[in-house]
């Protein structure tokens, strides 16, 4: 069983759609109040969420966008690129822009401990943009949900700041 903690009261810096949305602060609440470790030895809080229709809807059109990547080699390629290019125009204009969360990390709630400590790799390295959510579903359930019978995932990546400050928003309505 997964140990429930409350994390500490800070603010992530959210997609500027969500940050002006009324349901901001009802939404920081939410991600501070049902947040818990990735893993028993892990210090990374994660929000856990239900796995409703609200979210279920939004990650659908994700998909049908096709805005979502599967795969953890998959996912490493894209974050790494993408910090890459970031870098390059970070360096390019000699300024460093402020980081906010445009991406995010959706995954099952079975995973083993070796799988949530890839993922909190992941969150180490990219971290100020990207966000996880572990729904309350396990593998199965996510992945016929979101692609389809009979697929399985553990994991996968929102690429696009519009559908990760959907999902937000529609975890602010379950508060």
């Amino acid at each position: 069983m997964k140990q429930k903690v409350t994390a500490p009261e800070t603010k992530l810096s959210l997609p500027k759609q969500v940050e002006t949305d009324e349901r901001y602060e009802q939404l920081q609440s939410f991600l501070t109040q049902n947040s818990e470790k990735l893993w028993s030895g892990s210090s990374v809080l994660v929000p856990v969420a239900a796995f409703s229709d609200p979210v279920k809807a939004v990650l659908a059109l994700a998909r049908d966008k096709d805005r979502l990547s599967r795969g953890i080699e998959s996912i490493e390629r894209v974050l790494d690129n993408e910090a890459h290019g970031i870098a390059l125009v970070d360096k390019k204009t000699g300024e460093k822009r402020v980081q906010r969360i445009s991406r995010m990390l959706v995954m099952s709630n079975d995973g083993v401990e070796r799988f949530y400590r890839k993922v909190e790799s992941l969150l180490r390295q990219h971290g100020q943009r990207v966000m996880a959510l572990r729904v309350s579903a396990d593998a199965k359930q996510l992945g016929a949900a979101v692609f389809g019978p009979e697929k399985a995932v553990k994991l996968f990546l929102v690429e696009h700041k519009e559908d990760v400050a959907a999902i937000l928003l529609a975890l602010a309505d379950q508060a």
